[in-house]
């Protein structure tokens, strides 16, 4: 007669799913910056697969700068007291803060399209912060600007335009439009992450880059338009950019456009960035 042994074990435990990290307050700054230069790298490698996404910003600077230089150049030129060379002095420092618009448009597209195709779902079960997220895709689209306005100047070196103050301030012009950029990008990030597709974000904002491109005193100077429209160029943040560049690049007084710009920089930052972190962490 055989004996058995009946062994009783514990019941087997079900796994818990690791909580995802939403308190970023727990994470600190050296994890922080680790995460961000992890996301960059990312970002990059991605441009680096895919080179096609860089066509707008190596070929947006050259067809604007032919295309307003050879059609507007003439009649603006002679309003501004001199010919076509005069305008290029004129329309290059004004087109570095179209450049920036126009990328940071690109933000909040490509944004919205990360999140339908579910590159974020990821993202969500790491323990990162989540600004580090949005800090990383700006910071690789502050290099994209660069390139843009590396080309832009090239192209106006190449028509004429002269620095008539000196490489620094020319420096300085560069900077402020990547800082002006960068505050953009903000905006367009939370409208990437309200809106529902990337062709609604695409038309939101060619509604509101229209008026605020053309109404302002990149393409000519406001004096030619009528007093009403001088009244909205007059407060357009990118005609206080367009001059203070204008003046870092051709001399002149800037102070007061480049406080402007830089006011308007801090105070676009600080009401839309914390808005989009707070939209990314529950879109997320």
């Amino acid at each position: 007669m055989s004996a058995t042994t009946l062994s009783t074990s514990a019941p087997e435990r079900t796994p818990t799913p690791a909580p995802v990290r939403t308190d970023e307050g727990r994470i600190g700054l050296r994890a922080n910056f680790r995460h961000i230069g992890a996301l960059v790298r990312r970002n990059a490698l991605q441009i680096k697969q895919d080179p096609e996404s860089m066509f707008d910003v190596l070929l947006m600077p050259v067809i604007f700068t032919l295309l307003f230089v050879y059609v507007f150049g003439g009649s603006v030129g002679a309003s501004l007291g001199g010919n076509r060379d005069a305008y290029v002095n004129y329309v290059i420092p004004g087109l570095m803060a179209m450049m920036g618009m126009n990328i940071a448009m690109a933000v909040g597209t490509g944004m919205n399209d990360d999140f339908r195709k579910g590159v974020m779902d990821r993202f969500r079960t790491m323990p990162i912060a989540r600004s580090s997220v949005l800090i990383a895709k700006i910071v690789v689209e502050i290099g994209r600007m660069l390139v843009a306005t590396a080309i832009l100047l090239g192209m106006g070196f190449l028509l004429g335009m002269e620095i008539k103050t000196s490489v620094l301030d020319l420096a300085g012009a560069v900077g402020l439009s990547l800082a002006f950029g960068a505050s953009l990008m903000w905006i367009f990030i939370l409208l990437g992450l309200t809106m529902k597709t990337a062709q609604a974000v695409q038309g939101v904002a060619m509604l509101v880059l229209m008026p605020l491109q053309f109404g302002s005193s990149i393409f000519a100077p406001p004096s030619t338009m009528p007093g009403w429209l001088q009244t909205f160029t007059d407060y357009n943040p990118l005609s206080n950019l367009a001059d203070a560049a204008r003046g870092l690049i051709n001399g002149g007084p800037v102070a007061h456009s480049v406080w402007m710009t830089l006011a308007w920089a801090a105070g676009i930052t600080v009401v839309t960035a914390p808005l989009a972190v707070a939209k990314f962490r529950k879109k997320s």
